[in-house]
């Protein structure tokens, strides 16, 4: 969960998220280094007169001013097709779930049951109970187990909406007429919270995504009372 003043991403809950924390960081510490190198170059422009012949005319210098950047962009386009296809791969998954978007509210049906199908609607700030976040917490939460791969595949009903839990390093546009799929493995039990990130409406701020991570048998009480009810 996001809080104040933070500075950095969410804690990772899942393998890819990690991931893709490791990379920012990769890619953060070249950017800090050429804006390190270009910041010394501008101070020496700035503070010499180089009127060294040697300098204005250095065969060396072009070829590793060309060379380098080239190492430099490989060197992060390596890591980032690497998670590109651990995002996209989606082998033996142990649940899957469908999530429709609507305006404005999520409706999500467990495929692996029959009739395991409900809608999640924001709680209204009067219904909060203390503990709970405001425009985040919903009626009904995902809940999914942990240590699993679950597959999700996302569609809307009406306009474009965007299915993203930060902390799951899920992030997935659902589209009218299309079904997108991703997948996560929740590395650890807890709640995590998401919201649509497309702008489809006026509500668009108030269809939140809770996603509850639980161990399997907690998971099997909760689907079975989602059943008889």
């Amino acid at each position: 969960m996001a809080h104040p003043s933070q500075l950095g991403f969410q804690d990772a809950a899942s393998p890819i998220m990690e991931e893709l924390l490791h990379f920012h960081d990769h890619a953060l510490m070249a950017v800090f280094l050429i804006s390190t190198l270009v910041l010394y170059i501008i101070t020496t422009m700035m503070t010499t007169k180089l009127t060294n012949t040697n300098a204005m005319d250095a065969q060396e210098i072009e070829m590793v001013w060309t060379i380098m950047p080239a190492i430099i962009l490989i060197v992060i386009a390596l890591p980032s097709l690497r998670i590109l296809y651990l995002m996209d791969e989606i082998s033996d998954p142990h649940l899957t779930v469908k999530a429709i978007g609507h305006q404005w509210y999520w409706s999500y049906e467990f495929t692996n049951y029959e009739d395991l199908v409900f809608d999640s609607y924001m709680l209204p700030t009067q219904n909060l109970t203390p503990g709970q976040f405001r425009l985040l917490e919903v009626d009904n939460r995902m809940v999914v187990p942990m240590q699993s791969p679950v597959r999700m595949l996302i569609s809307a009903e009406d306009v474009l909406h965007s299915w993203a839990v930060p902390s799951m390093g899920v992030k997935t546009d659902a589209i009218p007429g299309r079904l997108n799929q991703t997948t996560f493995i929740a590395s650890r039990p807890g709640v995590f919270y998401g919201q649509c990130s497309e702008i489809c409406g006026a509500n668009h701020s108030f269809m939140p995504i809770v996603v509850e991570a639980a161990p399997l048998n907690h998971f099997q009480k909760w689907s079975s009372s989602m059943l008889e009810s």
